[in-house]
């Protein structure tokens, strides 16, 4: 370990062992201070802070490329300040106040997660109606140590959660320890992972809290009135099944009918009109409304990303909407039943799974729809603390390149955002989360800013310990550092976002699923020789389930068609690469050889330069990237690097 790192340690034995005031036994704290994994591999170096991320400072686009420049918190508007924040004392939640009116009290040992919650429950009721981006409520977080039992829901818009410093030793540090109403009670048969089928309740399924619980969710707790006498009868463990339940797709989801001429699709790329079936009802449409406009898969989708199964069995081909994206209603026609979105389409919509003329999968006709997220949670940002999910029984040492689970059950995420925009994490330190430290899955417009992100204790099979960005749209990832983790991936049609000055020890993932025009440029990645899949020591695997293989991971990962049809399909066009400082370690203790290293060049991955290509060699698409990592695409063969840029940034007029 490196001085730095050892100074490091020293200060979180510190934090664990004299920070807790609460009478427990020494014994714990001595085994809470072992949930710091030490340093691996070598310092890629500090991010990049400070940058002007603003409106002013965002280049337009260059000639042929993707228009970057609304990424993040409302297009890039600064995000809220003290003077944005109100007044009205009931919408100020002081650390006073949470101690006198909310029983929530630092160093005091007893739990704090009903008083937190109800605090937020407040301002949720008397302020967030009334409430706005330059109206913001405040729940002000005090210093030391907050113990925290089960998920604490941020569902109250325009709040921002803040703490008193990230700085463990001094500022606020909320420590997980997830109940038994909490930790997922169903695992798969051999033990490896949460098991989401077995997790139901009437018609409830485990499927429908993915990504999974976190410490707090951004997300909407309404339940649709068909789920309201399951939701009253559930037992505690699965009532949370059901919140959320008036924006899933298959309740407020508007099936769509063929526009004029198209050949079975609604929607082309490129339009920004969709035609909804004649019988929909548009009451819940208006301009200002969130969308999110979900094609479904078709055979001819998958055959376009070689995403076929090998022998051609339809067994891994899946009705659902892998193509994806969140949009604003600008225009409603009640008339000829058409919603008119803010932006273009990126992908093309079928009215049906078989409307382009592909055969049905399993038989059955699967509709693209216009989904409106009905309750989405909107302007809550979480700042300046802490967050360790702690696990006394286990040491953090022993999850240092270490991909599997350690423990399945207690699996939970650091910050989870689901059906929310224009929202924001910034200033956070997480150490060793249960799974993802910060995780979405439908969310838009979000900014993720100078964050510290170290370890988690379940980084294997079903896919766990990411800096994860699924399924989310026009965001912005900037001066994070990210160390100990599985990946920093996007999946699952994330798209427009912006990835810039980060310092990772990890692969930037296009983990599959139709991601596209997403940005990666001057950030700081060294991956060394033990970052790779069968450097596990149970509950190994993908997030698929497959046993893992024995490849390297590289700086950058891509999903090939039949390497990731098993979770979600291939990665989609023209991801770009610019002027990152990228490094792989290929053997232990060797020395860590440049990737991609032309700082001029633009590396646009799945592109032909003028569509997608797959990754192919001799005009063959790869099946895997395992293997492939250092062979060259460029020249047709899926990497388009004809183009190059003397600037700094294709993001930014100008860069410290």
């Amino acid at each position: 370990m490196t001085t730095v790192g050892i100074v490091l340690a020293g200060l979180l034995v510190a934090w664990f062992v004299v920070g807790r005031d609460d009478g427990s036994d020494p014994a714990d704290a001595r085994s809470a201070a072992q949930q710091t994994p030490p340093a691996a591999g070598v310092d890629p170096g500090p991010p990049i802070r400070g940058l002007d991320l603003g409106a002013g400072n965002r280049r337009a686009p260059l000639p042929g490329m993707y228009d970057w420049s609304k990424a993040g918190f409302r297009s890039g508007a600064p995000l809220p300040g003290d003077s944005a924040i109100r007044g009205d004392a009931q919408c100020r939640v002081t650390p006073e106040t949470l101690a006198g009116e909310f029983g929530v009290k630092p160093n005091d040992g007893k739990d704090d997660t009903d008083g937190i919650q109800k605090a937020v429950d407040r301002i949720k009721s008397m302020c967030s109606p009334t409430g706005s981006y330059d109206k913001e409520s405040l729940l002000q977080l005090p210093a030391g140590q907050l113990d925290i039992s089960h998920e604490i829901h941020l569902d109250a818009d325009y709040l921002i959660v803040r703490g008193s410093g990230s700085d463990p030793a001094t500022g606020t540090r909320l420590v997980y320890r997830p109940d038994e109403n909490t930790r997922y009670d169903k695992l798969t048969k051999d033990g490896s992972r949460w098991d989401q089928d077995k997790t139901d309740y009437q018609d409830g399924s485990g499927g429908w809290l993915w990504p999974g619980r976190g410490l707090f969710r951004v997300q909407s707790r309404a339940v649709h009135p068909d789920y309201a006498k399951a939701y009253a009868s559930a037992p505690a463990d699965r009532k949370d099944l059901f919140e959320g339940t008036v924006n899933v797709h298959w309740k407020a989801g508007l099936k769509l009918r063929e526009k004029n001429g198209g050949g079975g699709y609604a929607a082309r790329t490129g339009d920004t009109v969709v035609p909804l079936a004649a019988d929909a009802k548009v009451d819940t449409l208006k301009p200002g409304t969130l969308v999110n406009v979900r094609a479904a898969n078709t055979r001819r989708f998958y055959e376009q990303m070689n995403a076929v199964p090998a022998g051609g069995s339809d067994g891994q081909l899946e009705n659902l909407h892998m193509r994806q994206q969140i949009f604003t209603v600008t225009a409603v026609d009640q008339a000829n039943k058409t919603v008119t979105l803010d932006k273009p389409l990126e992908y093309d919509v079928p009215v049906d799974s078989g409307s382009d003329g592909s055969a049905l999968i399993d038989n059955k006709k699967y509709d693209s729809k216009v989904s409106p997220l009905v309750d989405p949670v909107v302007g809550v940002g979480i700042e300046a603390l802490a967050i360790t999910q702690e696990e006394p029984k286990l040491d953090a040492a022993d999850s240092t390149h270490n991909y599997g689970n350690m423990d399945p059950a207690a699996a939970m995420n650091g910050i989870v955002f689901k059906w929310a925009a224009d929202s924001w994490v910034k200033g956070v330190t997480t150490t060793m989360t249960g799974s993802h430290p910060i995780v979405t899955e439908e969310a838009t417009h979000l900014s993720i800013l100078d964050n510290s992100l170290n370890g988690a204790w379940n980084k294997g099979k079903g896919g766990n310990g990411y800096f994860r960005g699924s399924r989310v749209w026009d965001s912005l990832y900037a001066g994070n550092t990210s160390r100990n983790l599985r990946h920093f991936t996007f999946q699952w049609s994330a798209s427009g976002n912006v990835v810039i000055g980060n310092s990772f020890d990890s692969d930037l993932n296009l983990h599959g699923g139709w991601e596209r025009h997403n940005l990666f440029e001057l950030n700081k990645v060294a991956v060394p020789a033990g970052h790779r899949p069968d450097s596990c020591r149970a509950n190994c695997g993908d997030e698929g389930g497959s046993d893992p293989d024995n490849a390297d991971w590289y700086p950058i990962w891509w999903a090939a068609g039949q390497k990731a049809v098993k979770w979600s399909g291939a990665s989609g066009p023209d991801n770009v690469f610019f002027r990152n400082e990228m490094t792989k370690q290929t053997t232990k203790d060797g020395p860590y050889q440049p990737y991609y290293a032309d700082r001029t060049r633009i590396y646009r991955f799945g592109w032909d330069g003028t569509g997608y290509r797959p990754l192919s060699q001799s005009g063959t698409p790869i099946t895997d990237w395992a293997g492939n990592e250092q062979k060259d695409f460029t020249g047709g063969q899926g990497v388009d690097a004809s183009g190059t840029f003397d600037g700094p940034s294709i993001f930014l007029k100008s860069v410290p």
